[in-house]
């Protein structure tokens, strides 16, 4: 079985994190966006992905053209699919009848809606999420019937509900295989010294996960939750890696809401590839 990694690369004055085997072994790609490279002023400066923020539309499509050029596959531009994020613990499958879903910010179809995970099979449709924060989960399924991903987000309410358990489950059914063939990615985002929570939210965590939730300092370990969501699900500490970067502390490589308020959001973005990418 593959072995995840991620590696930092800059192409066409983008930076990403991509796992650069995975694509050439299996033709899935991968890949977390930082905030460099793209069209927008502050305070979405530059590479905002995200059209519900109050960026100039014009600047987040032309941003995420930018994306998909150094992702080497432009022609798939039209075929991006958003979702309205909710932080809740819906999973959808995504085919033909979804594609171009959300990709334009200033026309066409809108994102999906109410959903927090997306995941398909269909080649040459890139799904995109996007985040300030929040854990930004792909997964990838190598060992079912064809390749199939899934981009997943997870705040602190969808990780308290099990959305990543849920995406992998989702995932290998539709893969046809089990958890134990998936592999997870996760993405940047705030770490527990950064995320203070209620004492009420706290102890919800700690039922459900016990002492996994609390970091050494006190705060909410939202990485830790993701992880073990994940192993709830088969998907073993072997078959998942980390960009293990802090949004709220590295605001010139990531957007962070809690951080800055108005801001821009950085992305998640996973594409099968096949004929005419």
């Amino acid at each position: 079985m593959h072995e995840p990694r991620l590696t930092r690369v800059e192409r066409g004055g983008c930076a990403m994190w991509t796992d650069v085997a995975l694509a050439s072994r299996t033709g899935v790609v991968v890949a977390f966006t930082e905030r460099s490279g793209g069209a927008s002023q502050w305070p979405y400066a530059s590479l905002n992905l995200a059209a519900h923020v109050g960026d100039d539309p014009d600047h987040v499509d032309e941003n995420r053209a930018t994306l998909l050029s150094a992702l080497g596959c432009p022609g798939l531009r039209d075929r991006i699919v958003t979702a309205d994020q909710v932080h809740g613990s819906t999973v959808t499958l995504v085919g033909e009848g979804e594609v171009g879903a959300g990709a334009w910010a200033g026309r066409g179809t809108g994102p999906i809606t109410a959903t927090d995970a997306l995941a398909t099979s269909t080649p040459n449709v890139p799904l995109l999420m996007l985040f300030a924060d929040c854990v930004p989960i792909v997964l990838a399924a190598l060992g079912g019937r064809s390749p199939t991903i899934a981009v997943v987000h997870a705040g602190w309410r969808g990780a308290l509900a099990g959305i990543p358990a849920a995406a992998v489950r989702s995932l290998a059914f539709a893969a046809g295989c089990t958890g134990g063939d998936v592999l997870a990615y996760v993405g940047p985002h705030i770490c527990a010294t950064h995320y203070e929570v209620g004492a009420d939210i706290m102890s919800q965590f700690a039922t459900r996960f016990d002492t996994v939730a609390r970091a050494e300092s006190g705060p909410l370990d939202l990485g830790a939750v993701v992880s073990e969501s994940l192993l709830e699900a088969g998907v073993a500490m072997t078959s998942q890696c980390r960009v293990g970067a802090c949004t709220a502390e590295q605001t010139d490589r990531f957007f962070s809401y809690r951080a800055e308020g108005v801001t821009g959001r950085h992305g998640a973005i996973a594409v099968v590839l096949g004929r005419g990418a």
